[in-house]
């Protein structure tokens, strides 16, 4: 999002653990918030961000894996519990409510008894680089929906062109 629309991430103010791009989308303010602490601690960073913005938690979107959707299909959601995402669930802890949305990104399970954790941080294989950069493009579309148009309009558009629903 912040290449695509020529802004740059500079560190937050100290005490926001993230780094953030402001810019405007189809003339609405925004604000990207990339976590500088672990993902599981994404909590720490996306609650002081809120507050700092004085945005509310119906206007953010978490953008983040999943391991229970196929890969590269992708789900939006509103008001739902944490699906088992340490970092879905630390940025429910840290605003005490579950009414945000999520953009979920699937990269698939785990082969064999692979650790799931091990597996999500993995690199890419080359062969999955490709259709890796299409969803990450389409990623991109979707939050720019939901910037411009809201969240069940991002939420139509997350259920086309081969994303899942």
């Amino acid at each position: 999002m912040a290449q695509r629309h020529g802004a740059s991430f500079k560190r937050a103010k100290r005490t926001i653990r993230a780094e953030v791009a402001e810019l405007r989308v189809g003339g609405v303010r925004t604000v990207l918030g990339l976590p500088t602490t672990f993902m599981n601690e994404s909590g720490q960073a996306v609650a002081p961000l809120l507050r700092y913005f004085d945005a509310n938690t119906a206007n953010v979107l978490i953008v983040h894996d999943d391991i229970d959707l196929p890969f590269t299909k992708m789900r939006l959601q509103y008001d739902r519990g944490s699906g088992g995402n340490n970092g879905a669930e630390s940025v429910i802890r840290a605003l005490g409510s579950r009414e945000f949305w999520r953009l979920k990104c699937g990269v698939g399970r785990p082969p064999g008894r692979m650790d799931p954790a091990k597996f999500v941080l993995r690199r890419f294989t080359k062969k999955e680089q490709p259709e890796v950069d299409l969803m990450v493009q389409w990623a991109a579309d979707i939050v720019e929906r939901f910037i411009v148009e809201g969240g069940e309009a991002a939420r139509q558009l997350t259920g086309g062109q081969g994303t899942g629903g």
